[in-house]
């Protein structure tokens, strides 16, 4: 290595450890973005509120929710509860939807604080609050007496959804939303908190979720607000806290995110990389040579199935064959109806039935039959063909309907 080489190597190794010191001290950037799940400190996560509610509702007891509403709605009856979904965006499946209904006719209520809140069996729909002046700020205020003149502001960037469609009959309007311009006149104005009544209980919507992030709740007295939102609720019900329906992953699941989330770690996988880098830079050459000519290998895909089927059906396997057709079933249930197949009961063929619009009874016919499969140490070549006719008939059922 000659004398200009290794000033130039000087060089770049002093250009990357300063470039590792300055990234070492400088300040970590805020985190803004929308997770609202309760285990998280970000400036968008709810974990002051979450902390905050026992205080609020002192006579209720509050329940995390890790499952779909769905399934947890149809595992029991429940009674006296405020279900309370906080997100960003929710999604709810049409099922989902139909058991929320129940839920809220037997007595009970929901609170959902989101962005798109467009429930069509409820003829509910949301529009966008547009401003043409970008120095306007939004506020927020409530139709209730109680708050007379109290109007909160929020100063970061947010998408303000208003109601725009809603049943009169049934609706009562709770909170608004407005634009203001630099004079403090509204220029725009919509809804964006309302009562719907539904049977013996209510659905309470609402269109600003940020108000209950930990950001807004430190900001100023804007934890005002939250709680002014939170007081429409029955204090004597009990809170069952949607922790599914979250932007944010309560759990750290990628190696990689683990890695990246800690300073020091960071820092030493940074420097491994470049460890591999000077490696390949100067250990890296390879020794010249004449590469011989290698015949790239046939795909034997094809010939290798053929001949494991032939070995099935010429020893006569069809037990064997017939329990990987049942793992294959199991395997179809989990991946394409999100069933769980760890316990196969009464409650796992309505489920089936549900999902899928196959019978009923034609679901317990099939799964009878794989348990009689299983109990049995041989089965004849007809039972294996009447096992496959019926899962391919379940199969067809899901694809192209009844």
């Amino acid at each position: 290595m000659d004398k200009k080489t290794k000033i130039y190597l000087g060089l770049f190794v002093l250009l990357i450890l300063s470039m590792l010191y300055v990234e070492s001290v400088k300040d970590k950037p805020v985190n803004w973005f929308p997770t609202y799940t309760a285990k998280h400190k970000l400036p968008y996560g709810t974990f002051v509120l979450k902390e905050q509610l026992p205080s609020l509702f002192s006579n209720s007891e509050i329940t995390s929710i890790t499952e779909p509403p769905y399934l947890f709605l149809k595992q029991k009856e429940e009674s006296n509860k405020t279900y309370v979904f906080i997100n960003n965006q929710i999604s709810f499946g049409d099922a989902e939807i139909a058991e929320l209904m129940k839920f809220v006719e037997s007595g009970n209520d929901v609170f959902i604080s989101s962005h798109s809140i467009n429930i069509d069996t409820l003829n509910i729909e949301t529009a966008l609050l547009d401003t043409d002046n970008f120095e306007q700020k939004s506020i927020f205020k409530f139709k209730n007496k109680v708050f007379k003149n109290k109007e909160y502001t929020f100063d970061r960037f947010f998408s303000n959804t208003v109601f725009d469609e809603f049943d009169a009959e049934n609706t009562t309007v709770l909170g608004i939303t407005a634009f203001l311009d630099k004079n403090d006149n509204r220029t725009d104005q919509g809804i964006n908190f309302i009562k719907f009544k539904h049977g013996d209980g209510n659905f309470y919507l609402h269109t600003f979720p940020e108000v209950f992030t930990n950001y807004n709740i430190l900001k100023g007295n804007n934890h005002q607000h939250a709680a002014n939102v939170l007081s429409y609720l029955d204090t004597e019900k009990d809170i069952l806290w949607d922790a599914y329906y979250k932007t944010g992953k309560s759990k750290i699941t990628s190696p990689l995110h683990y890695l990246l989330s800690s300073k020091q770690l960071k820092w030493a996988y940074y420097m491994a990389l470049i460890g591999v880098l000077f490696f390949i830079v100067f250990n890296g050459k390879r020794t010249q040579r004449i590469i011989p000519i290698i015949t790239p290998l046939k795909n034997q895909t094809l010939a290798f199935t053929r001949t494991i089927s032939n070995m099935y059906f010429e020893k006569s396997e069809h037990k064997n064959i017939a329990e990987h057709k049942i793992n294959y079933l199991l395997e179809f249930i989990r991946t394409k109806l999100h069933i769980p197949t760890t316990q196969i009961d009464d409650t796992f063929y309505n489920y089936v039935a549900q999902r899928s619009g196959y019978d009923y009874d034609k679901v317990v016919q099939l799964f009878k039959f794989c348990d009689e499969i299983h109990m049995r140490n041989q089965i004849s070549e007809n039972d294996l063909v009447k096992l496959n006719r019926m899962i391919e008939n379940f199969k067809n059922t899901i694809q192209y309907g009844k």
